[in-house]
């Protein structure tokens, strides 16, 4: 169990995914800075960070919901989750609204996963699918959320408690992904920690 004092936030988990270097610098170094894609993320959102509750027959849909897990110091915010009651009984299904189109990783699939796992802690129910909404695509991808999946993302969050709790940041390593990170300019991924050493070194060694 953790504290609320150490609770990390739910994007996390597919920032460390993404890269473990621009997870840090956000959670621990507490680094943000704007670009097209973020401010594109956040107009995308727009619709599902109303907070508007929609009705229809035997179907709740919630938008923008404050979720935790004590057990895994994890809180945020779903963007959909929808409510349906089929024979008596109440089934959750969260939605992720994502701007751009599905990725070759799973960060997006383990951040929903991680919602599915507050809900089924907070409300004491088993989830066994999500859906990832790509704006790109336009169409829902629907995720199971398997045994494995689950195992996959409790490491990543175990994983980003020990980054925070010990404050590593990984050292810059460049690929075509720094290309869209918004903290490029801060991250200076071209410029190893290797290189800085040996321009440190060679600065002081100028008589």
């Amino acid at each position: 169990m953790y504290s609320e004092d150490d609770y990390i936030q739910l994007s996390a988990i597919q920032h460390y995914i993404f890269c473990k270097r621009q997870c840090a610098l956000i959670h621990v170094a507490g680094l943000w800075q704007e670009n097209v894609f973020t401010t594109r993320g956040e107009l995308f959102h727009e619709n599902a960070d109303s907070g508007k509750i929609e009705r229809r027959i035997n179907k709740y849909t919630l938008r923008s919901i404050y979720i935790s897990s004590e057990r895994l110091g994890l809180s945020g915010k779903a963007d959909i989750v929808e409510i349906t009651k089929s024979d008596g009984a109440y089934k959750m299904y969260p939605v992720e609204y994502k701007v751009g189109k599905q990725k070759l990783d799973n960060c997006d699939a383990a951040q929903l996963m991680a919602q599915a796992l507050c809900l089924e802690e907070m409300m004491g129910c088993s989830i066994d699918f999500g859906a990832l909404f790509y704006g790109k695509e336009r169409r829902r991808t629907e995720i199971p959320f398997t045994e494995e999946l689950r195992n996959q993302t409790e490491e990543v969050i175990y994983a980003i408690h020990d980054m925070v709790k010990n404050q590593i940041i990984p050292d810059p390593v460049y690929s075509n992904k720094c290309k869209s990170c918004s903290l490029n300019s801060q991250c200076m991924p071209k410029i190893s920690h290797k290189k800085i050493q040996n321009y440190i070194t060679e600065l002081y060694s100028i008589t």
